[in-house]
């Protein structure tokens, strides 16, 4: 199955999840693309059958810039290849930040929502107050994630 990664991140911990669940989605046979600066025009290229995303949030709770171009064209454009997709999103977040805990996530599943993409999953949250790892905690929900793609 050929999966997209949608990844934003501020201070690289949310790349270093993506980079690790492609690693994963490759190992377990799956064609991936996951760029941190992937524009539609890539991401429509490539014709996915699936969609991750794999966001931080910034301390207000918005998108990192990286993922922002991305995520508002696709939320003007709508395009109509992605309406369908199986999907899920891991969020990285703090929980200190009470109210945007994970904000950047919840945008990213939102928008997943309006294109149409079927949420396979809750949402993972991954509270930086409780791991320093990352990319391992989240290697259950991708495994489980992966079960729902077949």
């Amino acid at each position: 199955m050929k999966i997209a990664i949608l990844c934003g991140s501020v201070f690289g911990a949310a790349e270093d999840v993506a980079r690790h669940a492609s690693g994963l989605l490759r190992n377990a046979g799956h064609e991936v693309l996951c760029n941190i600066r992937l524009t539609q025009a890539e991401l429509l290229a490539f014709a996915p059958q699936a969609l991750l995303g794999v966001t931080s949030s910034t301390g207000m709770g918005e998108l990192p810039d990286n993922l922002q171009p991305l995520f508002y064209q696709l939320r003007d454009e709508l395009p109509a290849a992605l309406r369908g997709l199986p999907g899920g999103v891991i969020a990285l977040g703090d929980s200190s930040y009470d109210d945007t805990f994970c904000g950047g996530g919840e945008q990213l599943r939102e928008l997943f929502g309006e294109l149409g993409v079927n949420e396979l999953q809750d949402m993972l949250r991954l509270d930086a107050s409780e791991t320093v790892t990352p990319d391992t905690d989240a290697e259950p929900w991708l495994a489980q994630w992966m079960q729902q793609l077949a």
